[in-house]
């Protein structure tokens, strides 16, 4: 066969052997086509499942495909995986990169889920590639403003005001901004310019009326009260901002009377004059000024509206911030009978019963509130507290082991919680194994909870058991709080019980030196610890006060008869 021959015959199977693979990948493209645009109607059609699995069939045919990408992002996203449709979205921005759909799509979700840095470069890019789209620059805005990124913010609100012009939303936006940068000139141009732009506006005029009165400037401010009052005299902002304008003035008369001329008004409705009220309440607690001249006031709307749950609430909280607290239990129990599924009003009652340690009628709260909001742990965590204060442990236990359950598996920090107090329950009762156990479990869920950390290692320094991991958990509490004696007592016992007497001394001073509350504990460990560090008489002096601030134990009168260190069997 001729040179030539052969070189025909090679050109001839290169040329089948190309159109062969030509042919195989037209069929594998027809195939992944087929399966993707199937998957789109399966999804149209309600059939979730079944497309994600032909998504993902399709991802594994060619993992490349930004559409499928893109597609599955949204699946993983209705799955509460946020991370990994950032992950495929990136893919399909990266394989299909000037795709407007897929970056905006990767930046809203790294905005939704606070990734603000990677969000707002999402969005710049997006600027630059499609510079008609205007709105973009309102989303970069904020991205940046959420990074901390305030005056490229405030730059990126002035490309979209110079684009569409100015509006009232941009303006607002601007000067709050100003106010986070601390430039309250710039800030109050904002509102100028929107009281030129919009004059038959009240709220822009009583905006600059207030910017006035904080500088100072109370002619100024008035004369924009005046103005905004000519165009609408039942403002609610307006009514406060007189209320305001008076109290600057030492006029406090003046200023309740504005505010009582409204509440009497029988033009605004019961909705209006709450909102007036609660605005004036709030001005007062901002300012420092004396609250008690709400008081009246409230009782005023309230005779004029008895059935309204919403003012009983607030009046409550008045009467709480005044430490008028069985006036304030009074209302808050008047709206759980109004609104029994007024959750707001059950925990005010509940916070005040555990304010006075009143166990009995938390234990009747966190009943109730069981009923109610059979998904909400934070009453069995309560209703636990109040059982084992009671002293009703296994109540308790069951209460904790009953309320896990209801727990949402995103609150790692609360199960936690819970077990830590199964822990302390359990050894409670003399179950130590299983409160070591209940610890284990608890620093699972989160292996920062101090107050596990530190009653474990109290407990296995009290057992004399495992004392290195004792202290390694006390140096982690330590760590956390450096200033808390409780937690400084723990780190001074295990080092006590180690017979590192130095350390033990050095950490038990710090406590006591940080110690308000003045713990007899503090006072009696301080005493161990000086005798065996060889100071007999300041150790019996040391128990002796312990004594004397209240400890009543048949060990430390021992330690005291005898003049010696003595076990405590009692603490175990």
């Amino acid at each position: 066969m001729s040179r030539q021959s052969i070189y025909s015959m090679l050109l001839t199977l290169l040329f089948l052997s190309a159109a062969a693979n030509a042919g195989a990948e037209e069929a594998n493209r027809r195939k992944f086509d087929y399966f993707f645009y199937e998957g789109l109607n399966l999804k149209q059609a309600g059939k979730y499942d079944a497309a994600f699995d032909l998504f993902l069939h399709c991802l594994a045919m060619d993992s490349t495909a930004a559409p499928v990408l893109y597609e599955l992002s949204s699946f993983y996203i209705q799955l509460e995986q946020p991370n990994r449709a950032v992950e495929l979205l990136k893919r399909a921005t990266q394989y299909s990169p000037g795709n407007f759909t897929y970056k905006m799509a990767l930046a809203t979700i790294s905005r939704n889920l606070g990734m603000y840095g990677e969000a707002a470069a999402e969005y710049e890019e997006l600027v630059r590639m499609y510079p008609e789209k205007v709105e973009l620059n309102f989303y970069l805005a904020d991205a940046l403003a959420q990074e901390g990124e305030i005056g490229q913010a405030i730059d990126a609100y002035d490309a979209l005001e110079s684009s569409i012009g100015m509006s009232d939303g941009l303006s607002m936006q601007k000067y709050k901004l100003y106010n986070l940068l601390e430039q309250p000139d710039k800030a109050f141009a904002e509102i100028e310019k929107l009281t030129a732009k919009y004059p038959t506006e009240a709220r822009y005029l009583i905006m600059l009326g207030d910017l006035h009165l904080e500088k100072g400037e109370k002619e100024k401010a008035s004369e924009s009260y005046r103005k905004a009052y000519t165009i609408d005299p039942s403002n609610p902002y307006y009514i406060v901002a007189m209320a305001n304008y008076y109290e600057a003035m030492n006029d406090k008369a003046a200023a309740e009377s504005q505010i009582r001329d409204a509440l009497v008004n029988d033009k605004l409705d019961v909705e209006t004059k709450v909102n007036i009220l609660s605005r004036y309440f709030i001005r007062l607690q901002q300012t420092q000024q004396e609250t008690k001249s709400a008081n009246t006031l409230f009782e005023t709307l309230l005779e004029q509206h008895p059935e309204e749950a919403e003012l009983k609430l607030m009046y409550g909280s008045l009467l709480v911030s005044q430490d008028k607290n069985d006036e304030a239990r009074f209302q808050f129990q008047l709206v759980t009978e109004m609104e029994p599924d007024n959750m707001a009003a059950w925990q005010q009652l509940l916070n005040l019963s555990l304010k006075v340690q009143d166990m009995p009628e938390v234990i009747r709260i966190c009943r109730k509130c069981m009923e109610l909001f059979p998904d909400m742990p934070e009453f069995y965590f309560y209703l636990g507290i109040a059982y084992y204060q009671e002293k009703e442990y296994q109540k308790a236990m069951d209460i904790y082991k009953e309320g896990i359950g209801v727990i949402p598996e995103d609150k790692a920090t609360l199960k936690s919680d819970f077990y830590g107090q199964i822990g302390d329950i359990s050894y409670q009762i003399g179950q130590e194994e299983k409160a070591f156990e209940a610890y284990e479990e608890a620093l699972k869920y989160n292996e920062k909870n101090i107050s596990v950390l530190n009653n474990y290692a109290y407990f296995l320094s009290l057992s004399n058991k495992e004392l290195k991991k004792a202290e390694r958990m006390s140096a982690q509490t330590i760590k956390l709080e450096p200033d808390n004696p409780t937690y400084l007592d723990t780190y001074a016992w295990i080092f006590f019980m180690q017979g590192n007497y130095t350390l033990a001394r050095l950490y038990i001073e710090s406590a006591l030196e940080k110690d308000k509350g003045k713990s007899v504990e503090l006072v009696d460990h301080y005493g161990d610890i000086l005798y065996m560090s060889g100071e007999k008489e300041k150790a019996v002096e040391q128990w002796k006060k312990a004594r004397e601030m209240g400890k009543e134990s048949p060990t430390l009168d021992r330690k005291i008869s005898e003049q010696v260190y003595i076990e405590d069997k009692e603490a175990k």
